[in-house]
């Protein structure tokens, strides 16, 4: 199970990056691999709109109907 982390962190490692620093830098200062950060990263850029994909606010309800249809 991976490690959940709390939203404020994310946020805050999110605009570490934003703000000029360096990926791999940033996830080795914060004790997260950089496979991470770039996740949160590219999450981060769905839920701005600026590339396409599931929403963090989709997300929920997307299983939840996908649940719904296997119960079916």
């Amino acid at each position: 199970m991976p490690n959940l982390y709390p939203p404020e962190f994310r946020a805050r490692a999110i605009a570490l990056v934003r703000s000029g620093k360096q990926i791999k830098i940033t996830a080795y200062e914060l004790g997260i691999s950089s496979g991470c950060l770039h996740n949160w990263l590219k999450q981060d850029r769905i839920d701005r709109g600026e590339i396409t994909g599931t929403t963090t606010v989709e997300a929920p309800e997307l299983r939840a109907a996908r649940k719904r249809i296997r119960e079916l």
